[in-house]
């Protein structure tokens, strides 16, 4: 059944109730309700039921979802661990005299980012926290490290081919490539869309150039001036005194390694778990990753606990306790993460992608304008459904066909697919990452939104540039070209919205 116009409804209102009542999960379920309105003729009863049946129950029973929803509730006691430990503050009073500047401190999380690199998950979770301390002292705002977080999570995990992220879009692109009868290989072709991969790169360059020139802008701009003027938190100052209990109990007794050790045992766990399947230079089932990283977060946390309890921090029960509560913290995340699922698939059943791509049949395009076409039509479908992951399903069985057919290099158009979900993902209120980000931050998360959404609307217009040179030069030309574009801009950026 075609829906038309219906169809566009509920990704719509998710996002306009997102921006207006700043309640993400109140705006999924009210766009999933009237998704669920549609495709039951206007019954309520019905639609209820099919929204609870068909798509809550649906999407929980899924191996993926179950497993990512398993993993966030470990990174989550994980988390509050290392946050109540006091390790974090040890640890950034510890680095005050190397990371003493605002530029180093930027510098450092953005490297942790890409170090992170196996998990867009656990980037802004583990990152997160541990820099959110260092920002708070240096007055760096956390919309800042919000944006960070968000930049070196998703573009730096779709630039690697041997995690989640690279085994899930090679299945999609050697589907296409079966449906298609050709040989060409997905890893290869994968490897060759590195250098196509603008919105990813451009925003992972971005970071430095902003730090280094001390070129904030907008909104962004705004929020460093206004945390410029807050004081630091007093358990940051080097007079702080920490309560201590009978016992001799006390968060003063919280050392750096507290930081250090843990995050050592995930990675540690990690290796060992998945070494034996050529770990990291070879292809890794997505299932096997989120089992090794979910039992790293498990140990690291068990190690964690021990050294809270034998430091004398907090005794047994309430390191517990903290545990506990870190897991059911993470509450929100899961239902949040569950309705932008239902979402997404409700959008699917009602044709959106398709009913546009319908519309746009008829409008002849010449093969140059296809990857920059691409590109835009994903950012839309992203943005609209708050996954890059739905967008890259969606668009690899339009993009790659159309690349055969034209004969554009399927480097550039599977690029221009991931670039262009990658975008409107990052200028999204109900995607996952842009949530998880400004909850690693501790920050809110339309002013996450707010902030990050002018740059990312300069790399994505620089990108939108780079594909039409892609789709007629056929070389990778035009990211350079975007690069140097990006550094000029970034050199007069303070001039921008100063409004």
């Amino acid at each position: 059944m075609n829906y038309g116009l219906l169809s566009l409804l509920p990704p719509l209102i998710a996002v306009a109730l997102a921006i207006k009542t700043k309640n993400v999960i109140f705006s999924l379920f009210s766009g999933g309700l009237i998704g669920s309105l549609i495709l039951c003729g206007g019954n309520p009863w019905v639609s209820v039921r099919s929204i609870i049946g068909d798509y809550f129950f649906i999407q929980l029973t899924d191996s993926y979802n179950a497993g990512v929803i398993v993993l966030v509730v470990f990174i989550g006691g994980f988390i509050k661990l290392m946050e109540e430990s006091g390790g974090a503050q040890a640890f950034a009073k510890s680095v005050n005299r190397f990371v003493n500047s605002k530029l180093k401190a930027q510098l450092c999380a953005w490297f942790g980012g890409i170090v992170i690199f196996f998990s867009d998950l656990g980037t802004p979770l583990l990152i997160g926290p541990l820099f959110r301390p260092l920002f708070d002292k240096l007055k760096i705002s956390r919309e800042k490290l919000a944006w960070i977080l968000d930049s070196t999570s998703s573009p730096v995990a779709c630039l690697v081919p041997f995690i989640g992220w690279g085994v899930y879009i090679m299945g999609l692109i050697q589907g296409e490539f079966e449906n298609l009868g050709v040989t060409a290989s997905d890893y290869d072709t994968f490897l060759q869309a590195i250098p196509f991969q603008v919105y990813a790169l451009l925003a992972i360059l971005m970071i430095p150039l902003v730090a280094c020139t001390r070129k904030d802008f907008s909104q962004m701009k705004k929020a460093e001036e206004r945390t410029a003027l807050q004081p630091v938190p007093a358990e940051l100052t080097e007079d702080f005194r920490y309560e201590v209990d009978e016992k001799g109990y006390s968060l003063g007794n919280a050392r750096p390694i507290m930081v250090i050790l843990p995050i050592v045992m995930v990675f540690a766990t990690l290796f060992i778990n998945l070494s034996p399947q050529g770990f990291p230079f070879a292809k890794i089932g997505g299932n096997d990753f989120r089992i090794a990283l979910t039992m790293g977060y498990f140990l690291g946390a068990v190690l964690l606990f021990a050294m809270i309890v034998g430091f004398k921090v907090k005794n047994i029960s309430d390191t517990f306790s903290i545990y506990v509560r870190g897991m059911k913290g993470m509450t929100d995340v899961a239902i949040t993460l569950i309705l932008a699922w239902s979402l997404g698939a409700m959008i699917s059943e009602l044709g959106t992608a398709d009913f546009i791509i319908q519309g746009l049949k008829a409008i002849n395009f010449s093969g140059a304008l296809i990857p920059a076409f691409i590109f835009l039509f994903g950012a839309f479908v992203s943005f609209s459904t708050g996954s890059s992951w739905g967008t890259f399903a969606i668009m690899m069985p339009l993009a790659i066909p159309m690349a055969h057919t034209f004969a554009i290099p399927y480097a550039i158009c599977v690029a221009a697919v991931l670039s262009g979900g990658l975008f409107g993902d990052h200028c999204s209120p109900i995607s996952d990452t842009t949530i998880l980000s400004s909850t690693g931050a501790e920050c809110d998360l339309v002013e996450h939104v707010k902030t990050q959404l002018p740059y990312a609307l300069i790399n994505g217009i620089l990108s939108f540039a780079a594909f039409l040179v892609a789709g007629i030069t056929g070389s990778a030309v035009g990211t350079l070209a975007a690069v140097a574009a990006l550094l000029i801009i970034i050199l007069v950026g303070n001039r921008i919205g100063k409004a």
